[in-house]
Order: C-alpha cells, then sequence, then structure tokens
C-alpha cells in the first residue's frame, strides 16, 4: 500500500475519475423527476410507475454483490466500463417503451438492465479508491459517493430540463437524448479506473471463502439491517419527494399552476441532491473522528427527529427543509459503509463484504418507494403521514440493533 501512497498525483486523479462516474450514475436518484408525469401521461398507478424505479435499485444492489466479489478478476476498468453500457442502454431502451406505452418494457429498460449497470459501475469506483487511500478512508470514499448523490441535481437541473425543453416535453425522445448523452461521458471516466499494481490478488477463491464466513456473521447482518433501514427512509423521499412537494403547494394554494409545481418540485430534487452529496462526503468524514457506528447511531437519531416532525408540518418549506435533512442522513449512511465494512471486515475482503452489503439497498429501494406509492394510491391526502410513522418505525429499529454490533477494533489487522 505504500507504494499507493507515494504516487499521489495518480490516485487522485482516479478518485477525481470515480466520483464523475458516480456523478452520471446518481442521475437515477432524480427519478421523482418523472414518476408524477409519467403516472399520468400513460395512466399507470403511482405504484406501477415506481416499478422502474425500484427495479433499478433492487437490480443495483444485487449485481453490486457480484460485482464486489469479482472485481479483483475482472479488474474495475472492465466492470465499471460494462456497467457504463448498460445503463445507458437503460435509458435508450427506456425510449422504446415510453413510445409504444409499454410498461414492462420500461422495466425491463430502465430497471433491469439499466439496474444491472448501475451496480457493476457503483461498487468499482468505491472498492478502487479504498484500495488506493488506506490513509484517508472516510475522506475519499465519501468523496466518491459524494458524487452519486449530487447525480439528482445534474438530472433535475440540467440534463432533463434542456431535453424536455428541446423536444417540448417528449419524454421519450428526453431519454433517448439521456441515454446517449450518458453512453458518451460514462465510458471515458471509467476508462480511468485501475487498481494499485500490488493489490491484484491471486487468492481470490481463499478471499471469497473467508467474506462468505463473515457475511453470515451477525455482525454483518445487524450492519445490513441498519444499513436497510436507513436506505427505506431515504427513498421514500427520493423517489415521491415532487409529488409530496406538489400536493402540499396545491393544498396550500389551489390556484398553483402545473408549471410552477413542477418547477419547485425540480428546485427540490437538486437542493436535496446537494444535501444528499454532501452528507456522504460529511459523515464519511466524521466517522473517521467519532467511529462508525456512533456515527450511524447518531444520523439515524437525527432522522427518527425529522420524521417525526414531518407527521405535524403542513408547510411546503418545512417539508422541504425536513426532505434535506433526511437525505443529508441517508447519504451519510452511503458516505460511512465503505469504511465500516474495511475497519470490520479488513482490506482484503472489504470489495467482496461490501458489495454483499450493498444488497440491503436493493432491498430498501423496493420498500421506500413501494411504501410511498402504496400510500398515494390509497391514502392520497395523508401519504405523507404514514409513510413517515413507516420510517419511524424501521429507524427506531435501526438505532437498537446499532447496541448489538460489536466492535472488532482490536482484531482489526492492518494490511500493508
Amino acid at each position: 500500500m505504500k507504494s499507493a501512497m507515494q504516487n499521489s498525483g495518480k490516485r487522485w486523479f482516479i478518485a477525481v475519475m470515480a466520483t464523475l462516474v458516480h456523478l452520471c450514475l446518481g442521475t437515477v436518484y432524480a427519478w421523482s423527476f418523472f414518476q408524477k408525469t409519467v403516472s399520468e401521461t400513460f395512466g399507470w398507478s403511482n405504484s406501477e410507475t415506481a416499478w422502474a424505479f425500484s427495479l433499478a435499485i433492487f437490480m443495483l444492489g444485487v449485481t453490486a454483490s457480484w460485482g464486489g466479489q469479482n472485481l479483483q478478476k475482472f479488474g474495475p476498468r472492465k466492470l465499471a466500463l460494462i456497467g457504463a453500457f448498460l445503463y445507458a442502454f437503460g435509458y435508450i431502451i427506456s425510449y422504446f417503451a415510453l413510445q409504444n406505452e409499454s410498461l414492462w418494457l420500461l422495466y425491463f429498460g430502465y430497471g433491469i438492465v439499466g439496474g444491472i449497470g448501475l451496480g457493476l459501475a457503483y461498487v468499482t469506483p468505491v472498492a478502487t479508491v479504498s484500495k488506493w487511500f488506506p490513509d484517508k478512508q472516510g475522506l475519499v470514499t465519501g468523496m466518491v459517493v459524494m458524487g452519486f448523490g449530487l447525480g439528482a441535481l445534474l438530472m433535475s437541473k440540467l440534463l432533463a430540463p434542456i431535453f424536455l425543453e428541446y423536444f417540448e416535453k417528449d419524454l421519450a425522445k428526453t431519454f433517448l437524448a439521456i441515454g446517449i448523452t450518458l453512453l458518451v461521458l460514462l465510458p471515458f471516466f471509467a476508462n480511468f479506473l485501475n487498481l494499485p499494481t500490488e493489490e491484484k490478488s491471486t487468492e481470490i477463491s481463499a478471499e471469497k471463502l473467508s467474506a462468505t464466513k463473515e457475511i453470515l456473521s451477525p455482525n454483518f447482518i445487524f450492519i445490513w439491517l441498519i444499513f436497510m433501514f436507513n436506505v427505506v427512509a431515504g427513498m421514500i423521499f427520493i423517489s415521491f419527494q415532487s409529488p409530496l412537494l406538489q400536493d402540499l403547494l396545491k393544498a396550500e394554494n389551489v390556484n398553483i399552476d402545473t408549471a410552477t409545481l413542477e418547477k419547485s418540485g425540480a428546485t427540490l430534487i437538486a437542493i436535496s441532491a446537494l444535501f444528499n452529496g454532501l452528507g456522504r462526503f460529511f459523515w464519511g468524514s466524521i466517522s473517521d473522528k467519532l467511529g462508525r457506528v456512533t456515527t450511524f447511531r447518531l444520523l439515524l437519531l437525527i432522522e427518527m427527529g425529522v420524521f417525526a416532525s414531518l407527521i405535524f408540518i403542513k408547510s411546503p418549506v418545512l417539508f422541504s427543509v425536513g426532505v434535506c435533512l433526511i437525505l443529508l442522513n441517508y447519504g451519510g449512511g452511503f458516505g460511512v459503509l465503505p469504511s465500516l465494512i474495511k475497519d470490520f471486515f479488513g482490506t482484503k475482503l472489504m470489495p467482496i463484504v461490501y458489495g454483499a452489503a450493498l444488497t440491503a439497498w436493493g432491498v430498501g429501494g423496493i420498500l421506500g418507494p413501494q411504501i410511498t406509492a402504496y400510500m398515494k394510491d390509497h391514502f392520497s391526502e395523508d401519504a405523507g403521514l404514514y409513510a413517515y410513522k413507516v420510517a419511524l418505525v424501521l429507524i427506531a429499529l435501526g438505532i437498537g440493533l446499532s447496541f448489538f454490533v460489536k466492535s472488532k477494533k482490536n482484531s482489526i489487522k492492518i494490511e500493508l
């Protein structure tokens, strides 16, 4: 690892490229920008429409697990390039889905193909910079995953508005243009990802066997559940923050026009994306000082307080503040997780165990959006209220489980 630290210029360049890969991938977090429009345009229910996003996040988590196990076998460049192409093709297939009003083709393109691409391309930048920066784990992995959190800003305030205006609100052509743009940018950034020479392990089978034992351990199971509950809390808003805000604005002013509603929703997506991104960097850095589990416990406590407050809040402004705080802490979970996994399970096992931990993201990616979608379809006026109460219960469980995670501080092996 010493040579990796000495080659300062190269490792920082790789960290920047890794962050840009995540910035492009994070555009998936702007789904709520399209949720209401897609649902109303094609006559699909909130739940039916949200399944496209849920499938994408589920496939991300599942594929990231496989990617983590095979990172050293195939190398980060190859996995990231394949993922980049698949994620871009997911949007291109979605063009045909929307042109033909095919919900199942949308599931296949955006959800399955795009989701697999997300999983392959997501895990590789994080695991790569973790190898290059043994001395700045929380800082640098936080920086990289911050890019993913900021992706919604890129989509909601730049790509989607520009293409929607150019194509006169044609959703299908907008998805096609986004796919072509990603097809150009993502492979270019992904091409620069590689591991330090000395980290290309020849003991992959032994590492997989050891990692499997760790994945079955109580510590990993508790960490997986805590992370999954945090994901559900964030996904409740990531998938529906724009529609929920629009509902509050209409309740406050029945004469508000559609353009203003959509613009307000896009602005909230952009601002909350900043908090999502900064949370990954902020909490990742904080965890270097407070400890990983303590940091997780703290951000969950803050989330619990916010959700409890939102139950009684009807103001669009205060709702927006609450969304930003939730996503600050949601993003924080992603900023802390890579370092937590490395601290508990070691450097060599980190890509495999980290990939397995991301399956919690996939499960949370189904539960969070579907909880809100169900509430929207069956309890329209009180959808947020019921969703917040579910989130409160899950976060409380996460806080409780955090006290069962046993520290491995004394058994961690520093691998050079």
